[in-house]
């Protein structure tokens, strides 16, 4: 049986808080404090602790070189050897945590981008629970815990050269309505021709480019690293004319809609509740649509590279913004959040989080008639009479 570490691998001595009776008797808090070493690494379903002897033997070990079982166990204890390969920091050749480890090899990522975009992802989460469980654990004003705010400008003195005001255009008048949407009418279907023309403005191919053999870069509206384009548009539908309700895969160069699974409509209003993680406010929109990183494709030019996690995350934010004016210039109401469940919206989709997966969740539709839910739009442009 032939061995080596796993590919990336991170290690954080993390604090953890053990509560001891004889500490309170004693007169003190009853919190003792202990250091444990926490493995991070992508391939792992959540962070894993490390004995010392784990610890030391892990980093002794090599990430590029096959060493036999026999040869290993001449330098570390078999227990702890074995230990590591049942946490899958040590792969066994031909082992399927080896078809993993080989995956996130061939797909590039750089260690730090991928211990933090893993670490990051959630199952599961019920953000109004938890806003639940904060308000019963912590009583008073929010603002009294958090302290005082940092100054909203930050100012570097010196001359000061007052400027011109800018001029008026229906752009500015277009930036003006641009409110995030947190009231959506469920009442009524979005017409397939607002449907698609918000997809196609955003995501939407102007034109494809054979840039070299086996490389084919993408014209859109927004700039993208590389000319890449590796972000493309996984949807839920929920209230689209002539569109049942489903996940779907938006093409962005033949302008199609691709049926991933169709769903019954409360079990289209299931699943968007757990992708936004509870937040109620964006279930009723009429269309979800999940910015979803091909990192494959990406860190295929900009392997290991130190920019290029950030370069994907641009991406996403540049999509986002065209979305809430493409939505804004038609009188629908957007939303991007970051807060939602990767892993479940994942799993629905059928994405493997190595190659491709979900950076945050938009939205459009149709607004309410009636706000009921607070959106910030303190110019008065979308809700003049509040």
């Amino acid at each position: 049986m032939r061995l080596r570490r796993c590919a990336l691998l991170m290690l954080e001595p993390r604090e953890r808080l053990d509560f001891d009776f004889a500490l309170i008797a004693a007169g003190g808090s009853g919190l003792l404090p202990r250091i444990e070493t926490m493995a991070v690494a992508p391939q792992l379903a959540a962070d894993v602790a490390l004995t010392k002897s784990e610890t030391e033997a892990v980093c002794s070990l090599s990430p590029s070189r096959w060493r036999d079982w026999e040869e290993l166990a001449a330098l570390h204890p078999a227990d702890v050897l074995q230990a590591l390969v049942n946490k899958q920091l040590l792969i066994v050749e031909g082992s399927e945590p080896d078809a993993r480890d080989r995956l996130l090899r061939d797909t590039y990522w750089r260690a730090p981008a991928a211990a933090m975009h893993y670490s990051s992802r959630w199952r599961g989460v019920d953000t109004e629970a938890v806003e639940q469980k904060f308000a019963r654990e912590f009583d008073g004003d929010p603002m009294e815990r958090l302290g005082a705010a940092p100054a909203t400008i930050r100012s570097h003195g010196g001359s000061r050269r007052v400027l011109p005001p800018a001029e008026k255009s229906s752009f500015g008048d277009l930036l003006d309505r641009r409110v995030t949407c947190r009231n959506f009418d469920g009442a009524q279907a979005l017409s397939l021709v607002s449907f698609s023309s918000v997809l196609f403005r955003v995501f939407g191919a102007r034109a494809a480019d054979d840039y070299a053999p086996g490389l084919r870069l993408l014209k859109k509206g927004v700039p993208s690293a590389g000319g890449l384009h590796a972000t493309e548009a996984y949807l839920l539908v929920r209230h689209v004319e002539g569109v049942p309700p489903g996940l779907y895969h938006y093409h962005p160069v033949e302008h199609v809609l691709e049926s991933v699974r169709p769903l019954a409509p409360d079990e289209a209003a299931t699943l968007a509740k757990r992708f936004v993680a509870a937040q109620a406010y964006f279930v009723d929109a009429h269309v979800m649509v999940m910015p979803t990183s091909r990192f494959v494709r990406n860190f295929w030019k900009y392997r290991n590279h130190a920019k290029a996690y950030r370069a994907l995350i641009l991406d996403v934010g540049h999509l986002s913004q065209t979305l809430y004016l493409a939505a804004t210039e038609l009188g629908l109401g957007a939303f991007i959040t970051a807060a939602v469940n990767e892993v479940d919206i994942e799993q629905a989709f059928g994405l493997d989080p190595l190659e491709e997966g979900p950076l945050a969740v938009c939205g459009f539709g149709i607004r309410a008639p009636e706000r009921k839910e607070v959106e910030f739009d303190p110019l008065g442009a979308v809700w003049p009479s509040v």
